[in-house]
């Protein structure tokens, strides 16, 4: 399986900036250990994105103002960056791993690849928000169309917060279907409408998250049949996340994650994974809920596991097969 990383254009912040940039450098590193131990990850370092393909998704005035350094304080407070040229290298960058994961997915017999960042579903057609620059899910779903690739994509964005940018920019595009499973009562505070929404309560824990999401993906499947998945694999509702207000344990999340990867292995569905947020109390916490995820997707790569819809609430998160 395939992984692409860009940790090394790092955004440089100010001390006691709360978004944890360095968790990027520990997922690479922990993939890194796994795949020279045998785990069957090869790593590749993200390209670059041109303007172009930004424009698939992104205003041009725009992708000028972010790339010429024009954005006005207050849209840079919107963002929550400090403008410089390494912010923007490091978007493009997280952009273009998330595309390479989609070609990868597509023209491998994996059928999965993994971008160690992105998942910037906050990030509007002409503004960025909540840390999220350039919105990589709509771009690269419309990229792949554009290459012939695919006609229908789904994204499903299991990060806690609602992928309002994602459902902005592709509200009346019929070809792409948005789920997003969020807190409702948490940012962004004025959602947008996605294809699906389920908003859950503060406090939500495996078992109802689990029913509720195996729901939502049979609901979505009834109503699209996608040639490609891109999924936001968000650790943020783990019950360790500052941020996120659910309280899914570590086992749940793997339970979450093989859902997924069942749904799409179950219908040859090509799947493209980003790790979205992560906001944990410790560091280690948030690593760790990326690193299984990668994990997981590696062992569907292989077909080393056989995934289960709802494993009871004592069952490992995942089994041999």
């Amino acid at each position: 399986m395939k992984a692409f990383y860009s940790d090394h254009f790092v955004l440089p912040l100010p001390v006691g900036h709360r978004f944890p940039m360095q968790k990027y450098r520990l997922i690479h590193e922990g993939v890194q250990a796994t795949s020279a131990s045998g785990g069957g990850i090869t790593l590749h370092e993200a390209p670059s994105t041109t303007d172009g393909v930004l424009a698939l998704a992104h205003h041009p005035d725009y992708i000028e103002a972010v790339s010429a350094g024009s954005l006005s304080t207050a849209a840079q407070k919107e963002i929550g960056f400090p403008w410089s040229a390494k912010m923007v290298e490091r978007s493009r960058r997280s952009v273009g791993a998330t595309i390479a994961a989609c070609r990868a997915a597509l023209s491998s017999s994996d059928q999965i690849a993994v971008n160690l960042a992105g998942g910037t579903h906050h990030a509007y057609a002409d503004h960025g928000g909540g840390f999220c620059v350039f919105n990589d899910s709509a771009i690269a779903a419309r990229l792949m169309q554009a290459e012939r690739h695919v006609q229908r994509v789904a994204i499903v964005d299991l990060d806690v917060h609602q992928g309002n940018g994602t459902a902005s920019i592709l509200a009346r595009d019929d070809s792409i279907f948005t789920l997003s499973l969020h807190g409702a009562a948490n940012y962004p505070f004025s959602k947008e409408c996605s294809d699906l929404d389920v908003g859950l309560p503060d406090g939500t824990g495996d078992i109802e998250y689990l029913q509720v999401l195996q729901d939502a993906l049979d609901q979505m499947f009834r109503l699209f049949m996608p040639q490609l998945i891109i999924y936001l694999a968000g650790a943020d509702p783990h019950e360790g996340d500052r941020l996120g207000r659910l309280k899914l344990t570590l086992n749940g999340l793997a339970r979450r994650d093989q859902m997924v990867f069942s749904a799409a292995g179950q219908r040859a569905i090509p799947l493209a994974v980003t790790m979205a947020g992560g906001y944990g109390k410790t560091i280690q916490d948030t690593v760790a809920v990326h690193l299984q995820t990668v994990a997981l997707a590696a062992q569907h790569a292989s077909r080393q596991v056989t995934y289960l819809a709802m494993p009871s609430d004592n069952a490992s998160p995942f089994t041999s097969g």
